[in-house]
């Protein structure tokens, strides 16, 4: 065991070497820590009014419960906001790519690979959104084009296409959650043990994570069950998520904790005699 734990700081050190900045007691971007949380809570916060506004303004705006026909003529005659509010989400993910990465900056001290997973989580849940949730959307337009070949489909065949995309919509959505509650209850634990952000904020992170859980598992195994408890279920995320945003745009970060835990990671991983 020994000696495996000594090959693997070797490796980490190795790689340390070769990219500059994945050493624990500094990061690479060049600017401050406190300045970096801060451009966190900018995008975290970008992320949650433009989702919050698509949600309410566009998608609630547009689609409208038990009526695909209706839902089709917004559609036709929305056309263009609709086409906006793909375009923002497309946005949306570009910054959560981003803020990932900022979270495995602010979060590694605690424990590398853990904030390793909440990466891979977090990516999984957008290349979801992004390929399955994004193009859904997109999807429901086709229908409703003037393209030669959907001349063999009536009104109300398209209308049920279109109506289907905006189905697989809600679901593939659903499915890109459930990786991101896992990254949720991740990062939740990575603040409660971090010792520089307030262990209140984990415990709500954890919340939303579970939260967003239940809700996406609802929704495959009792869509009945989701419906009553949506969208309740999900107000521990929009505390837990506003809460963490708004601390990193306020606060930031305290460096001299954050170097401390990084140091104290240094020697939890410093090698051992064979």
């Amino acid at each position: 065991m020994a000696a495996i734990r000594l090959a693997w700081v070797q490796s980490a050190g190795l790689f340390q070497t070769l990219i500059p900045g994945t050493a624990m007691n500094e990061h690479s971007v060049g600017i401050s820590l406190r300045t970096l949380a801060r451009i966190g809570g900018v995008l975290y916060l970008i992320i949650i009014v433009g989702g919050t506004f698509g949600e309410a303004f566009i998608r609630g705006r547009v689609m409208v419960p038990d009526d695909p026909a209706a839902t089709v003529a917004n559609l036709q005659s929305m056309e263009t906001l609709w086409r906006l509010g793909i375009a923002s989400e497309l946005f949306m993910l570009s910054c959560t790519v981003a803020l990932t990465l900022i979270f495995y900056v602010l979060l590694r001290p605690v424990s590398r690979d853990l904030a390793l997973l909440a990466v891979f989580f977090n990516l999984v849940s957008a290349t979801l959104e992004a390929t399955g949730d994004s193009q859904h959307l997109m999807a429901a337009l086709f229908p409703l084009e003037d393209a030669g070949y959907l001349g063999a489909l009536d009104a109300a065949q398209r209308s049920a296409l279109a109506s289907l995309a905006l189905t697989a919509h809600g679901h593939s959505f659903g499915t890109a959650l459930i990786f991101f509650g896992w990254e949720c209850l991740v990062l939740g634990y990575l603040i409660y043990r971090s010792g520089y952000f307030p262990k209140w904020i984990g415990v709500l992170m954890g919340l939303a994570g579970v939260g967003y859980l239940i809700n996406s598992f609802a929704m495959i195994l009792s869509p009945a069950l989701a419906s009553l408890l949506f969208p309740a279920i999900l107000l521990p995320a929009l505390v837990g998520e506003s809460s963490l945003a708004l601390w990193l745009l306020v606060k930031g970060v305290d460096e001299d904790a954050w170097r401390r835990q990084g140091a104290g990671a240094a020697f939890r991983e410093a090698p051992v005699a064979a």
